[in-house]
């Protein structure tokens, strides 16, 4: 289980300072130019996603791309504006003339990213409110002083956690869409997880739940992601509902 653990000094580090000017261009040129031939290799590999990668080294650089388009998720890049990211990749790679003033045009990179992923967050968070303010109004439900949103499936009467104790659980996670996102069931295999390294909505649901129970949780995204978010499926600002069966305490 990947996504309801705590996230410790992760994530895209491009806003968070500007070099020399003297310097920044270069850099920030070779770093996108990196970023954007991932994007077109993924781009084709999505495309043929049904055919197997031919060698152990082709599956090293398929996830290669895969961890660095993670870089781009801020960019939020429709599918014009993919055609002018694999344009640019083209002339690079080949060696032709460049469109644009490189130099010029690279200092606006951070700007632009910092633009969108903003307008993202807005987005999010306004849906996320609306969202929990109509589930909070379903009969059954209970809101926590967090903000937490608590729906009881199934009950069960064994023990209950403490934030020192590792759990089973089967769990699936959704957006407030129903996109599937992340599950244990998918493999069939339970996931054994301590309740306090776990994102804050978890910890707080899972030391109210007994074995045997199943409970709906729906997470605000100060609770769960934040900001952040947890590209690529969780944007920033993502209210979260999860689906959880506590099946045992772990000691």
């Amino acid at each position: 289980m990947g996504k309801c653990r705590k996230r410790v000094n992760g994530g895209n580090n491009m806003t968070s300072h500007r070099p020399a000017r003297d310097r920044s261009a270069s850099s920030c040129i070779g770093a996108m130019l990196c970023v954007l031939w991932s994007v077109s290799t993924i781009l084709s590999a999505r495309a043929t996603e049904s055919e197997p990668l031919p060698s152990a080294e082709a599956r090293k650089l398929y996830t290669l791309g895969q961890l660095i388009s993670r870089t781009l998720d801020g960019f939020s890049l429709n599918a014009q504006e993919l055609e002018w990211v694999k344009s640019g990749i083209d002339d690079g790679v080949l060696g032709r003339s460049s469109k644009v003033d490189l130099a010029a045009e690279a200092e606006g990179l951070t700007t632009l990213q910092a633009d969108r992923r903003a307008a993202t967050l807005q987005r999010e968070r306004s849906a996320g409110t609306a969202y929990l303010a109509a589930v909070a109004r379903t009969p059954g439900v209970e809101r926590l002083e967090s903000g937490l949103i608590i729906e009881s499936l199934q009950a069960g009467t064994g023990e209950r956690p403490s934030a020192l104790d590792h759990v089973s659980v089967h769990y699936e996670g959704r957006l407030i869409d129903g996109t599937l996102f992340e599950s244990s069931r998918s493999s069939g295999t339970p996931a054994t997880l301590p309740v306090r390294g776990v994102i804050p909505c978890w910890s707080e649901a899972l030391q109210k739940m007994r074995v045997g129970s199943r409970s709906r949780i729906v997470c605000p995204a100060e609770l769960a992601y934040g900001e952040r978010g947890s590209p690529p499926a969780v944007k920033p600002g993502a209210t979260l509902v999860f689906d959880i069966e506590l099946l045992a305490v772990v000691r």
